[in-house]
């Protein structure tokens, strides 16, 4: 042997074979950076959706359970039902279940579910983007809204498990309900959304979203047709029944109902989907 590695004597057809000890230590070292390096790529997919995902560097922090960011970013959406009256009632308070603080959509002008009469919209509008919620219900048949452009409704309503239900886009899709965490818990939604394209003045392409129900994709690349709810829903509720979709940007809106429905960690990306593809 002319070199200086180390040798190990194995058996193989009953006959001695050297291998060198340096040449097992290497291979071990490539799988075992492979697996790290593979195991680092999942959690960080992981870690793109669900409930206490952080903000991405490069996305925008609509509220972090700070009176300054609800004030700053947020305002009553002036609708035709619209009775609160600024600052924004929405109280702040500590978060139930774990540290921090939090925001409850329990407005007293909503009081007896009377949606429109003190929801918050962003004060920046939105086209394509992607979104990140996280939502606690309070109490059985609790009920709220995510509302996209101020818009599309994605559903929050303990106890609905039909097309007007929980994580559904309202009316238009079934309700993932199965994927629910329950009353007293935390919920996330994770939205890739795509405005609806014009041309000449017209709807040449409906509006499109992509949805992840407390880490779970529950749809893909979903068309959504119209608004649902009448002008006291959002913009363009009142145009030809919902029908009538204009090409105006909106806000990220939030529904009060009356409910001790409870908000946290909601930021957002600004994107350009040049394509019809929402999917993430």
């Amino acid at each position: 042997m002319s070199d200086k590695s180390l040798y190990i004597y194995t058996t193989n057809s009953q006959q001695f074979k050297y291998m060198k000890i340096n040449k097992l230590i290497n291979q071990a070292i490539i799988l075992g950076s492979f697996l790290i390096f593979s195991s680092a790529m999942l959690s960080t997919a992981q870690a793109q959706v669900g409930v206490g995902t952080p903000p991405p560097p490069d996305t925008q922090v609509l509220f972090d359970g700070s009176k300054q960011l609800l004030h700053t970013n947020w305002t009553y959406w002036e609708g035709p039902r619209l009775s609160a009256e600024l600052p924004i009632k929405w109280a702040i308070e500590d978060d139930p279940v774990d540290d921090g603080t939090v925001m409850n959509s329990n407005d007293p002008a909503a009081a007896g579910g009377i949606y429109g009469s003190a929801d918050i919209v962003t004060v920046q509008k939105f086209r394509d983007f992607r979104l990140h919620v996280e939502f606690l219900v309070g109490h059985k048949g609790g009920n709220s809204g995510l509302y996209l452009q101020n818009r599309y409704e994605i559903q929050i309503l303990d106890g609905d498990s039909t097309m007007h239900g929980l994580g559904a886009v309202i009316n238009e899709t079934p309700s993932p309900y199965q994927h629910y965490n329950g009353v007293g818990k935390w919920n996330s939604y994770d939205v890739a959304f795509r405005a609806a394209r014009f041309k000449d003045g017209n709807r040449s392409e409906k509006a499109m979203v992509t949805l992840y129900f407390n880490g779970n994709k529950v749809y893909t690349n979903q068309t959504i047709n119209q608004v649902w709810g009448g002008a006291n829903s959002g913009i363009d509720g009142g145009n030809d029944e919902g029908k009538g979709i204009t090409d105006t940007p909106g806000g990220i809106k939030l529904q009060a109902e009356g409910h001790p429905v409870l908000y946290r960690n909601i930021w957002i990306k600004e994107l350009d989907l040049k394509k019809a593809d929402t999917d993430f």
